[in-house]
């Protein structure tokens, strides 16, 4: 590689073939895209690099789910591209979504000639302006020689710190131009450890504790230190918790695992919140659903906060400790620091009453929901599952049994339309992986045309459609405040059946649980996507009610 490098410090191309040099430079082998013609000298430099495969989407925000979802699972920045104005606020969702989920994402986007700016062009906005309340940082390229320095640059800043997303206009006269560029290495991601003074206050802390709390976010996963807090908690009988969306963060069997921090949280994994007297965040930017409307930590908790990010500690809580550490650095310190655990009894306790409350049992009274969890888990355990925003991943949530690293990719930002086209990521990231996206039929069909992408690039998953003709979470809220006066929640008939064998994929339309089962089966054993619509009860509106519950309790 730094041969390569050194031979690259400063060559004449183009700003385009610049681009494409940092890209292959960053190891990147995957982008996504809607093609454009105000970026159209980038994909021509792309068709020359066959190192890299380009992934055209149906919709920009289809495209930018992808990446999204792709470089989630593979923890390194991907690449997303769209045209100036209009392609760019398409794909603005999937950017969003990158930036509250914390995840590493360079954004290219074709803007209009340098002449023309300013004069309300065609397509034009101002695309630095427009994104930068929803990125770490946008740039506009005005020089072509400044190519490699901003691009280099866009993809430090995406990875490092918080990760996050990335935005970088193209004037298309920049494109084409040519000048002498200078390419730098590589940088590597910095990884801060914590000093010997901040784990002795850490472990001063611990020793006084009766009742310690780990609450374990996207920062593990980012720093690929799941194993460490799995020993961490092993060795100390610490409890943890898993932030809003991460549950993988650790096996849900293991004997320390205290339950997941969402919505529709279980009153015993709020209990052990509340018991708890010294809590662990542990790279959690401890958001608005993991804290419940920021109210689960009160002040007579003590709070000990580690992030890679500065700005994120003390952002929601004032910590008593406030650490900036890369969660794998930190780990490694915590786990030699020397106590003695008091709290095993109430750890193992805690631990018990979790699984209980999501003890995955199925009977003849449950929905078919539930079935279809207990067949997942059952069938295809070491499976990958994507998810859109909806009630329906409610049972999802309380009962899969997510047993592995890199086993579960949703959005924290509750992004609709998410769920398939995140799968294609995944499983353009873990091709070995059985990947299966759970969706509502209102967010399905927000970007349901990216199935014709799978079938185009061969990216092989199975979607399951729960099928309630209605926008289930949206009504739930509706009957909760102006019961029986629903207003554009109703949905009308769709068959995602023949929808998706409209596209080459292969579908299923399933209402009782032997359906299901057989549906599964052959989506299991299918060499291409396969879609599984499921009839749901519009009347079970969630996990833990019906439309009538919530309408009595008024």
């Amino acid at each position: 590689m730094k041969a390569v490098q050194s031979s690259l410090t400063a060559k004449k191309m183009t700003a385009a073939q610049a681009i494409v040099t940092c890209m292959k430079l960053e190891e990147i082998t995957n982008v996504f895209c809607v093609p454009g013609e105000s970026y159209l000298p980038l994909l021509d430099a792309l068709y020359d690099e066959e190192s890299i495969e380009v992934i055209a989407a149906r919709h920009e925000g289809g495209a930018a789910f992808m990446a999204e979802a792709y470089a989630k699972s593979t923890r390194k920045p991907s690449v997303v591209m769209a045209t100036r104005g209009v392609g760019a606020a398409n794909l603005s969702i999937g950017v969003h979504t990158a930036m509250q989920d914390s995840t590493p994402m360079v954004v290219l986007l074709g803007q209009v000639h340098s002449q023309f700016s300013g004069r309300e062009g065609f397509q034009e906005v101002d695309l630095v302006h427009y994104f930068q309340p929803i990125t770490k940082w946008a740039v506009e390229i005005r020089d072509a020689n400044r190519t490699p320095e901003l691009i280099q640059r866009a993809f430090r800043i995406a990875k490092t710190g918080r990760p996050g997303p990335v935005v970088v206009a193209l004037p298309e006269d920049v494109l084409p131009a040519e000048a002498q560029m200078h390419i730098g290495p590589v940088s590597p991601r910095p990884s801060p450890a914590p000093s010997k003074k901040e784990i002795q206050q850490v472990a001063a802390m611990l020793s006084n504790a009766q009742r310690p709390l780990i609450i374990a976010g996207g920062g593990v996963k980012a720093a690929g230190a799941e194993s460490l807090l799995s020993e961490f908690a092993s060795r100390y009988q610490l409890p943890v918790a898993a932030a809003f969306r991460r549950h993988d963060v650790i096996d849900s069997r293991h004997p320390m695992y205290a339950g997941h921090l969402g919505l529709g949280i279980k009153p015993a994994i709020k209990q052990t919140v509340s018991e708890a007297d010294v809590i662990l965040a542990l790279g959690t930017r401890l958001s608005e659903v993991t804290t419940q409307d920021y109210g689960l930590i009160r002040p007579d908790q003590k709070l000990v906060h580690i992030d890679i990010a500065y700005d994120t500690i003390g952002k929601v809580y004032a910590p008593d400790i406030g650490i900036v550490s890369d969660m794998k650095e930190a780990l490694h310190s915590l786990l030699e620091i020397d106590i003695s655990p008091v709290w095993q009894e109430w750890a193992l306790k805690r631990h018990k009453a979790n699984a209980e409350a999501g003890r995955l049992q199925v009977s003849e009274d449950d929905v078919i929901n539930k079935y279809v969890i207990a067949q997942l888990a059952e069938k295809l355990p070491d499976a990958l599952l994507t998810n859109d925003a909806g009630n329906f991943a409610g049972w999802m949530h309380q009962y899969f049994p997510f047993a592995s690293p890199h086993s579960y990719v949703g959005p924290t930002s509750g992004a609709m339309g998410y769920g398939m086209p995140a799968a294609l990521g995944a499983k353009l990231a873990f091709p070995e992986k059985t990947v299966v996206s759970l969706s509502g039929d209102g967010g399905f069909l927000m970007t349901a045309a990216e199935l014709e992408t799978a079938i185009r690039h061969q990216i092989n998953i199975i979607a399951i459609v729960f099928n309630n003709k209605m926008y289930g979470t949206i009504r739930m809220h509706q009957e909760k405040h102006y019961p029986k006066k629903t207003i554009a929640t109703d949905l009308g008939d769709v068959s995602f059946a023949k929808l998706a064998e409209s596209m080459g994929a292969t579908g299923h339309t399933v209402a009782t649980r032997a359906e299901f089962s057989h549906a599964l089966d052959e989506a299991i054993k299918s060499d291409v996507c396969s879609v599984i619509e499921v009839l749901t009860d519009p009347e079970q509106i969630s996990v833990s009610a019906t439309i009538a519950d919530i309408r009595n309790k008024r």
